[in-house]
């Protein structure tokens, strides 16, 4: 048998088989490189061995064919960085539609929590579908349940009728339903919204070789690659991964808190404590030093609402050992933890859990400082909305300052500071905006129309003249006329004033969608 020879000539990457092959017609050999996987994957495993997850070390090795080698020769040789590295195809997505949305009340009275706009043209569903779309991951549920209609037309038109490529993939909404058998009643949580729909996902497994289910949430703001997740999932050989995310004093108690030891397990999980038990639950973040700045200013950890669970260990979670239990964060987590390897995962990027009225006005306003926490621009990971083809904003004689104007939008002779204006907005000549967040509209009015309505006394859609307004957020389709003052000075913290067109919480004036504000009305 003829000599082989290995020498510094070619680097091989992970999970590759190489196997020499002669070239017909040639005196040279060469290399044949087969198992090769996507692009996506060999970043990953590159980015992975400089550091980007704990794993086993990098391993290689080179070879070439010496010219004496035979036709019969052949010579495999695998190498590997890692015990393997994740697959986007064997990654399923479930996103939680929510509940009821009592604390975006008043923005959830027409809609479900997912669908409430975001950043001018943008819904909150988009955040995790984009971030699938994004990190790989092509096998979306949605779940839905509370006033889905708006919802599943946006997802509709953006995610199944707007020209996106799932090649092997699919999106598809499960809206809350009854089953033969089983007690009425709406989702009594997390975990009951996807017990409900085990069995269109174990029919789907069945057809897919899914090996990881990723849950997420449709309320928060992030920009998230889930693969990095998965991937630590998959390399702690894990049952259960936690995405987690450093809190300060302030919100912790909002959350579910773990803590964990060295080798990240986690040891200890606590939904939303308080006094004493919160106190308990805080944790030397000094590890987060290469991260964020000051980290004793976030002595708390706190589950992101962002799970990986293996197929097999969630399916026994919800059917067997804890069938009775509803909720994912208070009553399986805590449990799981004792007899299962559930791990955290440390997300230390921008993070906001949108889950109240005053946490999502701060959220819209922090996308018009400069620079930016967050921002939704970013070339290689674009965040995907409904296609609207609408023309450029057209301003005649306006000043605008640190302000997002969305497409669409008619502004006159106005003054718009540190604001966020939506889709289709108008604003006339006089009217003044700072630190407020105007969703805009479903559609035009006419100039015919908007004159007629203001002949017979009526208000268009839009902000009238001389009208000023400042820590406000503005529903769709509202209807502000001329002379209006909403600037909440008396510092009314609540307030239900829904005969009048708005809402008062945290000290935030919500004017409800279709409201009309009548002319020379001052909030």
């Amino acid at each position: 048998m003829s000599s082989m020879q290995f020498s510094s000539v070619l680097p091989l990457e992970g999970k590759a088989c190489v196997s020499p092959v002669r070239r017909e017609g040639s005196a040279c050999e060469r290399l044949k490189i087969g198992d090769s996987s996507s692009i996506r994957h060999e970043r990953a495993s590159r980015r992975m061995c400089n550091g980007g997850a704990r794993g086993p070390a990098a391993t290689g090795a080179q070879c070439v064919l010496t010219s004496d080698a035979s036709p019969a020769d052949t010579l495999v040789l695998r190498t590997s960085f890692r015990r393997n590295y994740a697959d986007p195809n064997e990654v399923a997505a479930v996103i939680l539609g929510g509940g009821t949305g009592t604390q975006l009340f008043p923005l959830t009275s027409t809609r479900a929590t997912p669908a409430v706009p975001i950043g001018g043209c943008y819904r909150l569903i988009d955040i995790p579908m984009s971030n699938c779309f994004n990190s790989g991951i092509n096998k979306i549920f949605v779940m839905t349940q509370f006033n889905s209609a708006s919802l599943n037309r946006h997802i509709h038109r953006t995610y199944l009728g707007g020209g996106i490529n799932f090649t092997d993939g699919s999106v598809e909404v499960l809206a809350a339903t009854q089953m033969p058998g089983e007690a009425a009643g709406w989702f009594r949580g997390t975990a009951d919204a996807v017990r409900k729909f085990i069995w269109v996902l174990e029919d789907y497994y069945k057809h897919k070789s899914i090996e990881h289910i990723l849950i997420l949430s449709g309320d928060q703001l992030y920009r998230m690659d889930y693969m990095e997740l998965v991937q630590k999932h998959v390399d702690d050989n894990a049952d259960i991964t936690l995405s987690c995310a450093p809190v300060g004093e302030s919100r912790a108690s909002e959350y579910g808190l773990v803590k964990f030891d060295s080798s990240r397990r986690v040891i200890q999980f606590s939904e939303k404590p308080k006094g004493d038990d919160l106190e308990a639950m805080k944790v030397d973040t000094s590890f987060l030093n290469f991260a964020i700045d000051d980290p004793a200013k976030y002595p708390y950890i706190a589950s992101m609402g962002v799970y990986v669970f293996k197929r097999d260990v969630l399916l026994n979670l919800l059917k067997s050992r804890y069938a009775e239990l509803h909720d994912f964060g208070s009553e399986i987590l805590p449990r799981a933890l004792h007899d299962h390897n559930v791990q955290a995962y440390v997300f230390t990027d921008y993070w906001e859990d949108i889950g109240t009225i005053r946490s999502f006005f701060d959220a819209n306003m922090a996308l018009c400082e400069q620079p930016p926490k967050f921002e939704f621009y970013d070339p290689k990971t674009p965040f995907f909305t409904s296609p609207r083809y609408l023309p450029p904003t057209k301003s005649d004689k306006c000043r605008i300052k640190e302000a997002i104007i969305s497409h669409g939008c008619f502004l006159r002779e106005c003054k718009i500071e540190h604001s966020i204006i939506g889709v289709r907005s108008r604003l006339n000549s006089g009217s003044e905006l700072k630190n407020a967040m105007m969703m805009g509209a479903d559609s035009y009015e006419t100039e015919d129309e908007i004159s007629r309505l203001m002949s017979e006394g009526k208000v268009p859609i839009g902000v009238g003249e001389n009208t000023k307004i400042s820590n406000c957020i503005i529903d769709m389709n509202a209807r502000i006329g001329r002379d209006v003052v909403i600037s909440n000075k008396e510092g009314v913290q609540e307030a239900d004033r829904p005969e009048e067109g708005y809402y008062i919480r945290s000290g935030i004036v919500v004017i409800q969608k279709n409201a009309t504000i009548k002319d020379g009305t001052v909030v």
